[in-house]
Parts: structure tokens; sequence; C-alpha cells
């Protein structure tokens, strides 16, 4: 084995056959932690970025947080029990992409997961700024290492997470619960005090900066909606439950929505109660411990670190659904294909690592400072919530289903509360930095209709559509003896796949052709359209139960050649030629990589026909 592929196994883990997919699922506590940990951990920074809004007016206008909190519960209650209703209409998995295609058409869809996929990149970046703030405002002295150990914990969740769907489970259930249980422990000492007096009776004297206007509360209100980021993500995900996956989805998101609202709440209410107001270089997670357990209490810096974990593992929310979108956006031609191949660990690996190197440019950029991001987030999320409502909306009316009505009315609440506040969330935020994603989204859906044209020129190219045997067939008498074997690799069966058995039957007395099934390929459909186009060729297809297209290659190769000793074999790859270099990015580099392993033995030939489109 390479050293490459022992250093892989080492820290990713053996590969895992495709069979053991099923097994790979996640129970109600584990599913709690990894799709849940955005919206969980939000709590810890939601009041903050409501207070540093109101802050500007003075001391006297962050009594208003009571307020605006209260809002955005109301809504987290209406988006709550309207995604429970989009998890009932797709048992499959609902998410704001497919929910917002199938119904609102193939635009809204696309704009549905144009915004998603920003809003997961940013989601990863605030996540891991914000928990690196938390041991940051614990140790001072970290400060000016910021952005390099953001990096340091993106590479780490990116690695746990290409272990392995129920690994990820496993690493992330700890972190997540600590986190829950210190924030419930808090709160209770937190009105414990309350109760008996032992807290402060003023707040600390700001003088005001700006008017304490309805535009002003409307931009506090739309800094603290970001503690609905990650509320989606189950829907997004319940393929990653265990049977019955929908029902499993369905109670895990009413849990995860109460105890988000508890903790929101409750931190909230202890903000204000003990008359909290911002400073820099502390969370006011931090500020609050501190007032009520004491700088110097173990539990304060406990609470500390169990903040930093969920904050870093609140970016895994995104590690779950970001690949899982990218499949669906692959599979239908508006990514590259690549997206959509499971890795060694049956996750999307390539979808992990895209999301990682996007999250980190942007955290190079803002310098890991969270109120830098902030102003472009949720932006991207309430465009979903409202697209993927209004789409549900529209299913109800179409499929009239037993209840149908009362779930209609529910999807309509939840399409008009988030319309309203996505219009609250851009014009507030617009000139803070929301306008930067206000224009991506369309440029990114820009993008995904070119890869689409792209594939579909692709494919008009290479059919073989209405095709006859006696249009290209080039047929050479066999003789008595074999003096030249060749191997075909057949991918798909298209006009650059015929080219090259054209010249295999232009230059050898003998050939096979194979194909890889990886668990994708429809075998019945491939061998009849073989017979009818290829039959004086046998096609062998090899299993590939760990997914790997190269390796059974080799293996048939090295069996073929031990039957012809003593001849010189060919081997001939078919590929296709694209226009410009950069279209080549949007397909699998298997044939370099397949060269490459084939020609470490001496002994055979191995060519290239290419087709240029």
């Amino acid at each position: 084995m390479a050293f490459y592929a022992q250093l892989k196994e080492f820290i990713l883990g053996e590969s895992l056959p495709t069979s053991a997919h099923a097994e790979e699922r996640l129970s109600k506590a584990a599913a709690l932690a990894v799709l849940s940990s955005d919206a969980l951990s939000s709590v810890a920074y939601a009041t903050e970025e409501i207070l540093l809004v109101l802050v500007a007016a003075g001391s006297g206008a962050l009594g208003w947080s009571l307020p605006i909190a209260s809002g955005i519960v109301i809504l987290l209650v209406i988006v709550v029990m309207s995604y429970r209703q989009t998890i009932r209409a797709y048992p499959k998995g609902g998410g704001s992409y497919i929910v917002a295609r199938e119904n609102l058409g193939l635009y809204p869809g696309l704009v549905a997961a144009a915004s998603l996929m920003i809003d997961y990149i940013l989601t990863v970046a605030v996540s891991v700024s914000a928990g690196t703030a938390a041991l940051t405002s614990a140790i001072p002295a970290l400060q000016n290492f910021t952005v390099e150990l953001c990096l340091i914990f993106v590479f780490l969740i990116m690695v746990a997470n290409l272990r392995g769907v129920r690994e990820s489970g496993r690493i992330f259930m700890i972190p997540t619960y600590t986190f829950v249980v210190c924030i419930f422990i808090l709160l209770i000492i937190g009105f414990y005090q309350k109760l008996t007096g032992h807290i402060p009776q003023s707040y600390p004297v700001i003088p005001a900066k700006e008017s304490l206007s309805l535009f002003f509360v409307l931009r506090a209100f739309a800094a603290g909606c970001t503690a609905l980021t990650g509320v989606e993500a189950i829907s997004d995900g319940v393929l990653a439950f265990k049977p019955p996956e929908w029902k499993n989805a369905r109670t895990t998101l009413l849990y995860m929505g109460e105890i988000l609202l508890i903790m929101f709440l409750g931190i909230t209410l202890l903000t204000n109660a003990y008359h909290i107001a911002p400073e820099s270089g502390q969370t006011i997670i931090s500020l609050l411990g501190r007032e009520i357990l004491g700088y110097h209490n173990p539990f304060y810096y406990f609470i500390q670190i169990a903040t930093l974990l969920i904050l870093l593992l609140a970016a895994n929310t995104s590690f779950a659904d970001f690949p899982r979108l990218c499949y669906f956006l692959a599979r239908d031609g508006f990514l590259p294909r690549q997206l959509a191949l499971l890795g060694d660990r049956l996750v999307y690996s390539n979808g992990i690592i895209f999301l990682s190197i996007f999250a980190a440019i942007v955290i190079i950029v803002f310098r890991g400072q969270v109120n830098a991001v902030i102003p472009l987030y949720a932006v991207g999320v309430f465009t979903s919530f409202t697209l993927s409502q209004a789409g549900m909306v529209r299913h109800w009316f179409k499929e009239k289903t037993s209840g149908w009505k009362a779930s209609a009315l529910m999807n309509s609440l939840g399409a008009l509360a988030t319309t309203l506040v996505l219009g609250v969330i851009v014009s507030t935020k617009f000139f803070l930095g929301a306008w930067l994603v206000v224009v991506a989204i369309p440029l990114v859906v820009i993008l995904f209709i070119n890869i689409h044209n792209h594939y579909q020129f692709v494919a008009d190219r290479l059919s073989i559509q209405g095709f006859a045997p006696s249009n290209y067939f080039i047929r050479r008498p066999k003789g008595n003896t074999i003096a030249h074997p060749t191997v075909v690799i057949v991918g798909q069966l298209h006009q650059g796949t015929i080219e090259a058995l054209n010249y295999a039957r232009s230059i050898a007395d003998e050939i096979v052709a194979i194909h890889v099934d990886i668990g994708s390929t429809n075998r019945a459909k491939l061998q009849e359209r073989w017979q009818t186009l290829e039959a004086d060729i046998p096609l062998v297809i090899l299993d590939s139960p760990y997914r790997s297209v190269i390796s059974p290659i080799v293996q048939f190769v090295d069996e073929f050649e031990n039957k012809h000793q003593g001849l010189l074999s060919t081997v001939i790859i078919p590929a296709f030629v694209t226009r410009n270099w950069w279209e080549n990015l949007l397909h699998n580099q298997t044939t370099l990589f397949l060269k490459l392993a084939l020609r470490a033995k001496k002994g055979r030939v191995v060519t290239t026909v290419r087709y240029f489109l």
C-alpha cells in the first residue's frame, strides 16, 4: 500500500463497503448532536447580537432585548412547526432545494439551493469564529492567533466528518449535551440568585450614539434572528436517521425546538436581570458566567470550554447537510459530478472538503471576527425558509391529503413570517454587508445554469440515440491464433466509447470490454444496449463494493494478462476532450489516475482514444 493510502487509512479509518451504508445511521440522541448543534449553539451569540445593536442607543435601550427575544421565540415556534409539516410530506428528505424545485419551479429551487450553500459556508465561519472567541475570552493571550486557531479547528472538524456519519455522531454527542447541561445549570443558579436578590441593580452608564426608532429595533431583531439558523437542518437530513426516519426526524426537531427556546429565552432574561452590557473581548456568556459564578470559579471555565466546543461543533451541521445538498445538485447536473460520489467512509467526501476550503477563505478574509461575518448571516437561511414554506403551501393544495388544510395553514403562516423577517434582515443589514449575499445568490444560480448547460452539451454530443450498428461497425476477421489481446475500459456507452471499440477492432484479435459497477449501474439496461450495439465484443461488469474504479480494473487486467503469457496486451481508455480547459474540472479525473496505476507495470501498452467534443 502506498504511503498516501496508509496515511489516509490511519487518519480516516478503513474503507467501508457500500453494503454498510444502512448501518451508518443516527439515533435520535446522536442526530440531535450532529444536526442540531448549529441551532443549539446559536444561544451563545444570538442575545449578544441583539445587545450589540441596542447598546448604540445607550444603556436605557438594552431592556428592549426582552420584547425582541419574545418575537424571535414566536418565530421559532412557527418555523419548527412548519418544518414538521415538511418532514411529514417528504419522508425521504425534503430540503429547501427539493421542495422549492418540485412545487415552485427550477429557478426558485436553484435560488433556495444557492442561499443554503452560502449560509452553510457562513455557518462554519461564524461558528468556528465564535468558538474561538469563547476561548480567547477566557485566555486573552491567544487573541493574536485567532485566524490560525480558526483554521486548525476547521481542519479538525473536516477530519472528524471524513471519518463517517456514525463516527462524527459519537465524537459530537458528549460536547453537545455537555453544553446544554451547562447552560441549564447556569440558568438555574442565575434565576436562584435573582430570586434571592444577589444581582446588580442597574446597567453601567453608556451614552447613546443613536436614537431609538422602529428601524433601530428592527435591526436588533434581525441580528437576533441568527438564533434560528440551523433549524432546517433536520428536515434536510431525514435519511441520516435510523428507521422510521421521518418519525424520528419530527420528534428530534421538536426536542431541538424546545431546548433552543428555553436556552435562548433564559439567557436573554438573565442578561436583562443582571444588567449585562456588551464588552470588547468578552462574550455575553462569559460576562454572564462571571457575574453569576465569579471569575475564579472552575465551573465558569468549564462553561467557556463547553461553549467553545459546541460552537466549533455547530459547524458540523453544515458539514452534515452541505455535502448532501451538493449531492442533489450534482445528481441533477448543476454542480460538478465529483460531489455526488461517496467517499471511503460512506460520506460525500468531496463536498466536505469543498465546504472546508470556502469556509477557510471566509475566515481569512474576515480575520475570524464574528461581528464582521454576522451581517452576512441569516439572509441565505431565511431566503431558503421562505421558498421552502411557500413550496409546501403549493404542495398541500396539489396533494390535498388527509389534514392538508391545517398543514397548508401552518406552512402559510411560516411563509408569511419568514418573508417578513427576510425583508427586515435585508433592509436593516444591506449596507452592513448583507448586499454581498444578495449579489452572490444570483451569481451562484448563474453558475449552476452554466454547469448544467455544459453537461447537457456533453450529453448531446456523446449521445448514440438512434444509431444503428451498421453505421459504425468496423469488423476484423478473427484468426486461430491470438497475437494481440486488448482490454477496453467502458464507463458509459457513448460515441467516445464506440470510437475506442472501433480502434480496438482495428488492432486486436481478442477484445474484452470491462465496466465497473460502484453501485449505481443499471446492469440490465447496460447489457441490453450493449447487445444491440456491440454484441461482437463481450462485456464484463466488475463489482466494486468499496466504490473504487481503479482497483478492480487493475486486478482484472493482471488476471487477463496472466491468461496471455508472453503477449503484449493493450489497455484502451476512452476519453472525451472538452472545449475549454476549465470545463475539464467538471468531470472526474479517473482517466489520469487509471493510466498512472496501469503504467506501474511494464510489458503492456496503455493508450487513450480521445473524442473531441
